[in-house]
């Protein structure tokens, strides 16, 4: 669920009058970080304890409150997800950005409102902002003073490297332990911001003399990257594991090309170039002898073949241009050859289809993945080894190794655009069909490495789940499955944003 499409203001009481009780007093104190006084905050003395406008110390501590227009709806707008509260509600609703479920918890009491706007008890600042930013929330009644004090947080070593390569810099910024961050944009500037704890170099940064990265600034809290006036950053990437890494693609900004909606079709036109339109090539997972998962009398190439065929129809119907398929029958196809196909069909968006299975019947629900070098959690790593396991070898696939990093950095300028059309498909797959939210993920799946253009693998359904499997040998059902791929190529060719996401799972 994502919080704007939430109905805030139906979450919480009315606006009242002043609700402090008899004999309650109040006013300003002073707002104090890490001993040096920051502002003021407006406080209320109540029997149940004090209650203090949140909105300054936000400030104080760098985090966005957004407030509903009658000042009763408040969200927290944190790195990884929003939390909401209101007056006379002991609710904190937690709403991850990637998506996932919201999170219910409760505060032992209730925020107020008085005439001067909402007062929070420091249970709820010191459960929302004290977390996020690590830093402990104290009242001092005798002096009139609302004390933040960081707590002394982990010395994170790592180190940096920058590499260039086919047009694109990668930056990696390695870490001792998985970091809590912030992403600031500024002019030819990207910085990473530190939450809670320091982080410093192994080694010194020696500058290589990278055309898009002129330096990376390493202080305390902050991690600054110099660019190029040309230069433009993807989304960071976080690989977590033993050693986490945040990953940071450059490459040269190009302009848009301006696009024009044809009247009778009310839809965008696909771009040409070289004389013949690009295409959307559609990837039908498995096929011949390599058959792919089969389950409750489902057998996966067989399937991926039909929606491939329903897809490419919907999609001639919706938009002009041309639509390619990697295979039209069930016959056995590389995936080297797959990559091959879309490539030499100059191809403008890669969809790779297939059906999941677990030894358990009741997982459902769908999944979009677009590539990493390594995979974003355990069970993508699984079901990328099974995928890439199943290839033929033929075709001039990349091999394991330094070729298949090679080919990732080759292309690494699409990942940006990879991630935000798995995006833009799952949520039309979530939001369209009712299915659980299973998330965007990253996995090194052989099919999408060498395409060069935005590349997806989705897993439309589990065939182990017998309720599922019985839905996807419904043509209505796939009818409805093909139709949300067709919305999401639309919102994704109309550069629509993707939603609030991308993240990682």
């Amino acid at each position: 669920m994502k919080l704007r499409y939430l109905p805030l203001l139906l979450l919480f009481p009315a606006f009242s009058p002043a609700l402090a009780q008899p004999g309650a007093t109040g006013g300003t104190a002073t707002l104090v970080y890490d001993g040096r006084e920051v502002g003021g905050v407006g406080y209320v003395l109540r029997g149940d304890g004090p209650r203090f406008d949140p909105l300054p110390v936000a400030r104080a501590l760098e985090i966005e409150v957004q407030v509903g227009p009658l000042g009763d709806s408040h969200a927290v707008v944190l790195d990884q997800r929003k939390v909401v509260f209101g007056p006379d509600n002991t609710t904190l609703l937690s709403v991850p950005k990637s998506g996932g479920r919201e999170q219910v918890s409760q505060l032992s009491t209730a925020p107020i409102r008085d005439t001067a706007g909402i007062k929070v008890p420091i249970e709820l600042m010191e459960r929302v902002f004290g977390e996020e930013r690590n830093v402990d929330i104290r009242w001092n009644p005798e002096a009139a003073r609302l004390e933040l004090a960081s707590r002394l947080g982990n010395e994170l070593v790592g180190a940096v490297q920058v590499v260039h390569q086919y047009r694109v810099s990668t930056v990696e910024i390695e870490f001792s332990a998985k970091p809590k961050y912030r992403v600031e944009k500024g002019p030819s500037r990207l910085d990473i911001r530190i939450l809670g704890d320091t982080f410093r170099l192994r080694t010194p940064f020696v500058n290589p003399g990278d055309p898009l990265v002129k330096d990376v600034v390493v202080l305390p809290r902050t991690i600054r990257l110099e660019l190029a006036e040309d230069a433009a950053t993807g989304e960071p990437r976080l690989l977590e594991g033993s050693a986490p890494s945040l990953l940071i693609e450059v490459f040269k900004r190009v302009e848009p090309a301006r696009e024009t909606l044809r009247p009778e079709t009310a839809t965008p036109s696909f771009s040409v170039g070289s004389g013949a339109s690009r295409a959307i090539v559609i990837d039908p997972g498995h096929g011949g002898s390599e058959t792919g998962a089969t389950a409750n009398g489902v057998v996966e190439s067989q399937l991926t073949l039909q929606v491939a065929r329903l897809l490419k129809t919907r999609l001639e119907q919706k938009l002009p241009g041309r639509v390619v398929l990697t295979r039209n029958d069930d016959s056995v196809v590389p995936h080297g050859q797959r990559v091959a196909i879309a490539n030499q069909n100059k191809g403008e968006l890669f969809i790779s289809l297939h059906f999941n299975s677990y030894s358990g019947s009741r997982a459902r629900g769908a999944e979009t993945y677009f590539l990493s070098r390594q995979a974003s959690d355990k069970l993508a790593e699984s079901l990328a080894d099974a995928e890439n396991a199943a290839d033929p070898g033929e075709g001039g696939g990349p091999s394991d190794g330094l070729d298949l990093i090679l080919w990732d950095l080759a292309q690494s300028h699409h990942l940006s655009e990879s991630q935000r059309f798995a995006t833009l498909v799952q949520q039309e797959l979530n939001t369209t069909l009712g299915l659980p939210d299973r998330g965007v993920r990253q996995a090194p799946f052989r099919v999408l490495v060498g395409t060069n253009m935005p590349a997806v693998l989705v897993e439309l359904g589990f065939i182990s789940n017998p309720e599922e499997a019985a839905k996807l040998q419904d043509p209505l059902y796939l009818d409805e499955l093909a139709n949300a791929l067709v919305r999401a190529v639309i919102r994704f060719r109309s550069r629509e944003p993707a939603p609030e996401a991308g993240g990682q799972p």
